[in-house]
């Protein structure tokens, strides 16, 4: 396995926490998780990146995990969307490498989409996983109970798996729940907190903590204005992305493919980590080549 290196790349104003794997003279790739997550969400996917060439970059988004908090509270689309930009251009290298690849689930997909059709960076592909800018109401509810569900805290790590496991039913329950430490930490009173702004959903009524549901006008009109190679994973047990969502990207993107992961929901990359990462590597290969330099 490729060593990961824990590193600081500048945001919109802020400092932001971001994981490495590879070398910085390789193409890279930028993920970016989803709202009330982490940069430890993708499994492997940093490993197998690394090993295929690639030089991997998870950000932790502004007000998560130990990325610092908007001191304004300033979590709306625009300032994710600025966040990537500038994450975008610390990366930038000599002409001969390519933009990098920006991969991104649910609210982070929803920021590399804006960033990328709203011009504020440039990028080689975009791979949205389980978000298109049609979100289905039912699913955009569920997710925000449960994050709301967590703000007074879990009495112990346990406790916490359990609310998990009743949120992703189909996904076996850990035995050993200690992993989850990377995303809560205990505080002074003893309970376990999510790692995240309690800003970010405090006062918001829609999906990953955006004041709305989407604001879809503004995303169909940057999806009609990408023009790099685009993918979309999706979970084919999702409740945030429809049929009618796939098919409006499609008419946005035209040349946008989708893969459709059997056995998996809304967290693909946590639902069937090997089967999205096979999906991603075969797709940034084939579009960014590695002689592309």
């Amino acid at each position: 396995m490729t060593a990961a290196t824990d590193i600081r790349v500048p945001g919109d104003g802020l400092s932001l926490a971001a994981t490495t794997w590879g070398s910085t003279s390789d193409p890279a790739v930028v993920l970016l998780h989803g709202g009330g997550q982490t940069r430890h969400a993708w499994g492997t996917a940093g490993d197998v990146l690394a090993a295929g060439g690639r030089y991997a970059v998870s950000v932790d988004l502004r007000g998560h995990g130990d990325s610092e908090w908007a001191t304004d509270g300033d979590y709306g689309m625009t300032a994710f969307a600025h966040d990537t930009a500038a994450v975008v251009a610390s990366l930038s290298s000599e002409p001969s490498m390519p933009d990098p690849v920006l991969v991104g689930a649910s609210l982070g997909g929803l920021a590399s989409l804006t960033t990328i059709g709203e011009g504020l960076a440039r990028a080689s592909a975009l791979v949205l996983v389980d978000v298109t800018p049609r979100v289905e109401f039912d699913g955009a509810m569920r997710i925000r109970d449960f994050m709301a569900g967590g703000m007074d805290g879990f009495a112990s790590l346990d406790a916490a798996a359990d609310a998990i496991a009743s949120f992703i039913p189909n996904r076996p329950r850990p035995s050993d729940v200690s992993g989850l430490q990377k995303n809560l930490r205990r505080r002074d009173d003893g309970r376990w907190y999510w790692h995240w702004d309690p800003a970010f959903v405090s006062g918001r009524g829609g999906i990953d903590g955006q004041s709305g549901l989407v604001d879809h006008d503004r995303l169909a009109a940057a999806a009609a204005r990408v023009t790099v190679p685009t993918l979309l994973v999706r979970g084919r047990m999702s409740d945030i992305v429809s049929e009618e969502g796939v098919q409006e990207l499609r008419r946005l993107v035209p040349h946008a493919e989708v893969v459709d992961v059997a056995g998996a929901g809304h967290m693909v990359a946590g639902d069937r980590n090997d089967a999205f990462n096979d999906a991603v590597l075969e797709f940034v290969d084939r579009v960014v080549p590695l002689g592309d330099r």
